[in-house]
């Protein structure tokens, strides 16, 4: 499997593009549609399926044109995240417009190939999605995508609506069981590896 991430959007909300031969998985593509697509179309891959970590508006921006081009692709979320889609406060115009939710929405849970660590607390829903052995031969063989949970140095805000801390602080707890040499790419920002985080991020030491 191969990863290209890229920033996207007002936000530059990282988004990743998974790709396994001709199948291509895309996670929060938060704006941008026509450098996903050419992402895809260059590694002659076609979007099978996209993950979303949470539902605020700069992490799914894209979704409804990445569903034009590709329609019926299952949308992946936590079930809990599902009403926030729509959800009035969801939107931030002329960028980021409201949403109707999406068609063919289904539990992150139920993804392929990734294992879907709920890890509410920055919205009630949110997921990290986990690979395992995404890269053997590296000193950092296996992949979080933790979206607005865990960050380079920090972690997500949890005073918007739906955010709590002291769920986040266990969901941050759930994440330091996994494998240390973990590369860890956030909702924002650098990428870091899940031991740099617990030795130094004063929200997990």
């Amino acid at each position: 499997m191969k990863r290209t991430t890229i920033s996207t959007g007002t936000f530059e909300v990282n988004c990743s593009i998974l790709t396994n031969g001709a199948d291509a998985m895309v996670v929060d593509p938060g704006g941008e549609p026509e450098r996903i697509i050419a992402i895809m179309r260059k590694e002659g891959a076609s979007l099978k399926a996209i993950l979303l970590t949470h539902a605020h508006f700069d992490h799914i921006g894209a979704v409804n044109q990445l569903l034009e081009e590709y329609p019926d692709t299952p949308v992946y979320i936590g079930e809990n995240d599902m009403p926030v889609v729509s959800h009035p406060f969801n939107q931030l115009p002329p960028d980021y417009p409201p949403c109707a939710p999406f068609p063919n929405m289904r539990p992150a849970s139920e993804a392929h190939g990734v294992e879907a660590i709920p890890t509410p607390g920055h919205t009630p829903g949110g997921v990290c999605y986990f690979i395992r052995d995404f890269a053997p031969e590296t000193n950092t063989p296996h992949l979080l995508l933790s979206g607005d949970t865990l960050f380079a140095g920090s972690i997500g805000r949890t005073d918007l609506p739906g955010g709590d801390m002291a769920t986040l602080s266990r969901s941050l707890e759930s994440l330091k069981k996994l494998p240390s040499n973990t590369l860890v790419v956030p909702g924002h920002g650098y990428e870091t590896t899940l031991e740099r985080e617990i030795s130094s991020n004063p929200f997990l030491v």
